[in-house]
């Protein structure tokens, strides 16, 4: 066979990502052909990972943050012996294919995590660092290493101007995740060009500063200065390693390369075929030499490393059987056994108790009492523990030093929550953590890459309206449970009570692919008593609190706070002879997801509707209609106690009796 070098291996990357972005007619050619021999160096023989079986529990893990250059990624796959056929490369960026434009989890086999949103792959890739560790702890024993893996990220410069990486990068060195290998393309251009005009950052002292070794200047063109770089990482296993690797972006496209022109956009056919010329590439558009391609095929190597693993397993299971079970449990995702009944039970106690408490201090009652069902449950908060009440009486925090199962993230919301979808992607853990419900809006971008992938982590969102009172209008949300209910794929729960409150952690911890928002007050909500098929009926989302007493003449819609506040209206409006009903409706996405004939039994046609919710009120008209009424709050906050908020912002028996009464008699409420 004819010998093949690395840059034999480089250039098959570089022609595949020429070929596939000029076939698309859009793509960024220039990191793939950029970054190609660093992939050479890192994927050849570092990396430790089985084509054949890409959900092997203890593969390193590979994330490209600088997602834009997918194709690196779908032509290491398609190269190494992954289920990823030419055809598809073929394909990139076309409707339906398995290589959309950015790397997409569950598109094709070997995607960790989906990436484009600058920062946030390495976001992930810390989370991922940070699961490995906590496994290794709780699980290895002094004779079995069962959990072993190390975590690899490419990152260019937009990742580093990004702020979340300095959020993430700070979290990382902290926490001595010595198993974290960050490869900096430092190539100096951007879209807009030589980013020497607006990036001019010390990368090297400020990773330092953090607490990371930082392997400076290597020729990211060196393949073999690369992977020497990679084994003095390997060599420092209590600080993440930086390596800044100087590279040329479009490599080997003569006129372009070194410029921004190759950055976003496809070279051109004469370019193309000019970089195939430079390299001495002979062969046609999207074919690599059999040569080529067998040096490349890792399956061998990876079903050797992977088997050598399990033999390392094997033993592990025969010492210590329930060990190995349940870490099998955990990273299959599977809830334990009588999960679903125990919580049932535990259900049946918070009905009894009815306590009248803040829907927080709630939630906070609900992980008590569940935490020691689910061993897999990691919490955390951004430096808010005693106001989100996260944290329950076993819980033990986590430090560089040891394990444990809840995580200070300091004031990074938007690290914490890009962080926990590292986590949640990785395996073995169920991640949950809270901040206010206005800095949600930090995290946005994070929540909304949960919901993209499937992921199911908990967001507990805890001050969740103009009751937290005199912090004021910076702090009191009005339009954030709303615009969450718009992300698809979201359940956002705001429970009325303490009962609600222990189902809405009963579902989400129950759902698999679909993350969760759990809107909670600071303030005391009052107990709802409900008989049994009431408290069945919650986990439907909107259901019948209170039924009229007579023919049907309204029906009002309240959540959270709220549901207090419409049950005194009603039992007022009960009085002037109007029968209305009262449905709680705590997840408006479980709602929507019933039977039409539950929904409808639930809000019948015909029926005037009155929403009422301490928020925005253009959400609500999905569900009364236009000529339907909704209290709700179309400003921002003011500053003052709580119950003089609700008067000021009208949030009053008095105004929802009022137009309660308009819409009964046929009047339009606006």
């Amino acid at each position: 066979m004819k010998a093949v070098g690395p840059m034999d291996m480089a250039n098959a990357i570089r022609a595949l990502s020429m070929d596939a972005v000029e076939a698309a007619g859009s793509g960024h050619p220039g990191m793939p052909m950029g970054m190609a021999d660093i992939a050479v160096a890192l994927w050849h023989q570092q990396l430790r990972h089985n084509p054949c079986n890409p959900d092997w529990i203890n593969r390193d893990r590979f994330v490209l943050s600088n997602g834009h250059g997918s194709m690196l990624l779908y032509a290491l796959l398609h190269l190494t012996g992954y289920d990823l056929p030419v055809d598809e490369l073929k394909r990139f960026r076309k409707l339906g294919s398995r290589t959309p434009g950015h790397p997409e989890h569950g598109y094709a086999p070997g995607i960790e995590t989906t990436t484009g949103p600058l920062g946030q792959g390495l976001a992930n890739a810390v989370g991922m660092a940070l699961a490995e560790k906590l496994l290794a702890q709780e699980f290895n024993t002094e004779d079995h290493s069962v959990i072993d893996h190390r975590t690899y990220v490419f990152l260019g410069d937009g990742c580093l101007m990004e702020g979340i990486s300095h959020e993430v990068c700070s979290l990382a060195g902290t926490w001595k995740l010595g198993k974290l290998t960050a490869f900096y393309d430092d190539n100096g251009i951007s879209i807009d060009g030589h980013v020497d005009g607006w990036f001019t950052d010390n990368t090297a002292a400020r990773f330092i500063s953090y607490g990371w070794n930082v392997i400076e200047s290597v020729d990211g063109h060196d393949a073999a200065a690369v992977e020497l770089a990679i084994r003095q990482a390997h060599a420092m296993p209590y600080r993440p390693t930086l390596i800044c690797c100087r590279t040329t972006i479009g490599r080997g496209a003569p006129t372009k390369q070194g410029t921004h022109d190759c950055h976003g956009a496809p070279l051109g056919a004469a370019e193309v075929q000019a970089a195939r010329d430079a390299m001495g590439w002979t062969w046609p558009a999207f074919e690599v030499p059999e040569h080529i391609k067998a040096t490349w095929d890792s399956r061998e190597r990876g079903r050797v490393v992977e088997a050598d693993w399990q033999k390392v397993f094997d033993a592990y299971a025969n010492e210590h059987p329930e060990r190995a079970r349940e870490l099998l449990r955990r990273v299959s995702r599977e809830l334990p056994s009588g999960f679903s009944a125990a919580g049932d039970k535990l259900l049946r106690e918070v009905v009894q108790q009815g306590e009248t408490i803040a829907s927080r201090k709630a939630s906070q009652n609900a992980i008590e009492r569940l935490a020691p069902l689910l061993p897999e449950l990691l919490g955390g908060s951004a430096d808010l523990t005693s106001s989100n009440l996260t944290n329950w009486r076993s819980a033990v925090p986590v430090s560089a030093s040891k394990g444990g199962n809840y995580v200070h993230f300091g004031v990074r919301e938007f690290g914490m929550a890009a962080i926990v979808n590292g986590l949640t992607v990785h395996g073995g853990f169920r991640p949950f953590v809270g901040t206010f419900l206005m800095f949600s809006e930090y995290a946005r971008n994070a929540l909304r890459m949960a919901s993209l992938m499937k992921l199911n982590p908990i967001y507990v969102l805890t001050h969740d309206s103009i009751g937290l009172g005199e912090d004021g209008p910076t702090h009191q949300p009005v339009e954030q449970t709303a615009t969450l209910r718009m992300i698809p794929n979201m359940d956002v729960w705001r429970p009325c009570d303490a009962v609600e409150t222990f189902v809405a952690w009963q579902v989400a911890l129950q759902h698999h692919k679909t993350p969760t928002c759990l809107i909670l007050s600071r303030q005391a909500l009052p107990h709802q008593p409900r008989d049994e098929r009431q408290v069945d009926a919650i986990r439907r989302g909107g259901y019948v609190l209170r039924r009229e007493k007579g023919p049907l003449d309204l029906v009002i819609i309240a959540t959270g706070s709220e549901v207090g506040l419409a049950h005194r209206a009603l039992e007022r409006l009960q009085i002037d002879g109007i029968h209305a009903r009262l449905v709680s409706m705590p997840s408006c996405f479980a709602f929507d997801r019933q039977e039409t004939e539950y929904r409808l039994t639930v809000l019948p046609s015909g029926v005037p509707r009155l929403a009422i919710e301490a928020g925005v009120t253009d959400y609500w008209r999905k569900y009364v209609g236009l000529h339907g009424g909704v209290v709700g709050v179309d400003a921002f906050g003011e500053s003052g106690a709580a119950a003089d908020l609700y008067e000021h912002f009208g949030l009053t028996v008095e105004r929802i009796v009022w137009a309660a009464k308009d819409l009964v008699e046929g009047k339009l409420v606006a």
